[in-house]
């Protein structure tokens, strides 16, 4: 069996041309055929050509722009119309904060698709266990069908606005949703993914409409907490974060690599390309947000958020100019793009969990029955309850964001590991400056999350006991962080002096050459990385905390849908 890049020099005991005997099938070896061009696969790269050098970015573009395209669904949609509506721009700054956390935990994704040429799933699988990777992967595949079910809710309530019923709207999405992936060609979907991406731009004349104050918007670049700390005013916060950093994003982007075939020296052309996907999301959650917060200002409206559709037709009433129909296409084209990648993320799990399951957009239907059958199963099944559930649904919506977020901590864990696995990365494991991000990201997040808990058992706590916490939670996280630094292995210097510049310049030099001579050896050749009693304790806490916190949301949820 080929490898991806046949070209490249061999690594570590791993004959040159040789791969994982259990990773993807011929259809994930060639060229790179792109929505917007092609790189051959003899294309080494090197050219001093800046408009050679831009024909092959253009060619790499697709899984960053269109992931980061995904995080703008129904659920975002919806979360940043809220906040926009009920707390104006005062959680500006959380958005503000997202951008360092996307692009950490996706360069991480990057660079594992591209050195190890596997799906995320089973990199789990292969260095964890079955154990782990059971539990890592059923957290998915539910949040993943819950998820759908909020983009399918989404179609319907953006299809609605423009007079559309429900059992129309949803299975005629079912039906455009497969047949985008049904022509088994990659350049076909991703250009019809791309496409549905730049509509989000559509997004940005909200911001202009109603007349935006600048002060107003600097001000919010301050973090606070309007209205003082609250039950709601926390769920909104990890909502934020649960439907612009979702799990199923960090599965989606390696699978995607692997499978337009980007090896390691396409990697910082990945990295471009993420980066321009963050920065349209983040755009278009901005307009999205300006919307709700400057239009409905000083409105009956202000600080009553109910639904999409209800700001829509509030925003007509208000300012006018169509601005409702664009909330509706956002919402429309975000729950296309987001149904889409999250029923793909799903089958592209399946065949990385399943020897033997073809899972490429490159075969054909009739050659990967199980990963386009899986697609469609899911997308129906999520469709058919969304139309049987009707108005019972109104608060889900919020509440998937919000485990998206509970359950980001877990993900992030186990991609954090196998960013530092050097059996798997060799020379492309994270640095020290990636890894105290990554933590810093961990432990926020854990932290915000288990907020609503307390509140939710705890209605009479305070501000002032709640930054308490918070502080408090912060300080133990800087501790641990000092003993981990303290702990660090530390090379050994021939002299007690700080490198020259020469020094740096070869040693970067040295580290180019690694990483372009390094490739993943066949997984199965790799021994696992032995499971400490400390790092044991550790994942059996986490999952303890998330199984609780995602019970505590549950109930929550039910309760509201009941009125209990």
């Amino acid at each position: 069996m080929t490898t991806d890049d046949p070209s490249a020099p061999p690594s570590h005991g791993a004959p040159a041309g040789t791969v994982d005997p259990t990773a993807p099938g011929r259809e994930r070896s060639g060229d790179i055929i792109g929505a917007l061009g092609t790189i051959p696969l003899t294309e080494t790269g090197r050219t001093p050509s800046r408009r050679k050098r831009l024909r092959m970015l253009l060619a790499v573009l697709g899984p960053g722009l269109i992931v980061m395209g995904g995080g703008n669904d129904a659920g975002g949609v919806q979360v940043y119309l809220q906040m926009g509506q009920d707390y104006g721009m005062g959680l500006l700054w959380v958005l503000v904060l997202l951008f360092p956390i996307l692009y950490v935990n996706q360069e991480m994704v990057i660079r594992l698709g591209a050195v190890s040429g596997v799906g995320h799933a089973r990199l789990i699988f292969a260095r964890f266990g079955r154990f782990w990777g059971t539990f890592s992967v059923v957290d998915l595949l539910i949040i993943n069908a819950a998820t759908v079910m909020a983009d399918f809710l989404g179609l319907s309530l953006a299809l609605g606005y423009f007079g559309i019923p429900d059992y129309i709207a949803v299975p005629a999405s079912v039906v455009l949703l497969t047949l985008a992936i049904a022509g088994g060609t990659f350049r076909i979907w991703e250009r019809f993914m791309v496409v549905l991406v730049l509509v989000n731009l559509a997004a940005l004349p909200m911001a202009f409409l109603v007349h935006p104050s600048a002060a107003t918007t600097a001000a919010g670049f301050v973090p606070n907490l309007p209205g003082g700390v609250n039950s709601a005013l926390l769920l909104i916060i990890i909502a934020i974060v649960g439907t612009t950093v979702e799990p199923w994003q960090l599965f989606f982007q390696q699978s995607s690599i692997v499978d337009k075939r980007i090896t390691p020296r396409w990697i910082r052309y990945a990295r471009i390309d993420l980066t321009a996907g963050i920065l349209i999301e983040l755009a278009a959650a901005l307009a999205l947000l300006a919307a709700t917060a400057f239009g409905l200002a000083h409105t009956d409206a202000f600080g009553h958020f109910d639904t999409i559709a209800s700001t829509a037709h509030a925003l007509d009433r208000h300012i006018g100019h169509g601005i409702g129909a664009l909330v509706a296409l956002a919402t429309l084209d975000g729950s296309l793009i987001g149904a889409n990648l999250v029923g793909l993320t799903t089958s592209y799990t399946l065949g990385d969990i399943f020897p033997g399951m073809r899972h490429s957009l490159h075969a054909k239907p009739r050659q990967a029955p199980l990963f386009y059958g899986s697609y469609a199963v899911l997308l129906a099944g999520c469709a058919a309850l969304v139309l049987t559930a009707g108005d019972a649904m109104g608060t889900f919506i919020d509440y998937v964001e919000a485990l998206n977020g509970v359950l980001l901590p877990s993900a992030v864990v186990f991609l954090l590991l196998l960013a530092n696995d050097k059996a798997v990365l060799g020379p492309w494991v994270n640095t020290a400056r990636q890894n105290t991000m990554a933590g810093v990201i961990v432990w926020a997040v854990t932290t915000f999350s288990l907020a609503p808990v307390v509140t939710t058992f705890y209605p009479d706590i305070t501000t002032h006991q709640i930054l308490l916490g918070i502080g408090v939670c912060a300080g133990l996280g800087l501790l641990t962080a000092t003993v981990l630094w303290w702990r660090r292995p530390r090379p050994r210097r021939s002299a007690d002096r700080r490198p020259t510049r020469l020094e740096k310049r070869q040693r970067r030099e040295q580290l180019a050459e690694s990483r372009a001579a390094w490739r993943t050896p066949p997984l199965d050749t790799l021994r696992r990385p032995a499971m400490s009693p400390g790092r044991r304790a550790g994942l059996l806490t986490l999952r303890g905390y998330l199984a609780f916190s995602v019970a505590v949301l549950v109930i929550r949820l039910v309760q509201l849908i009941t009125g209990g």
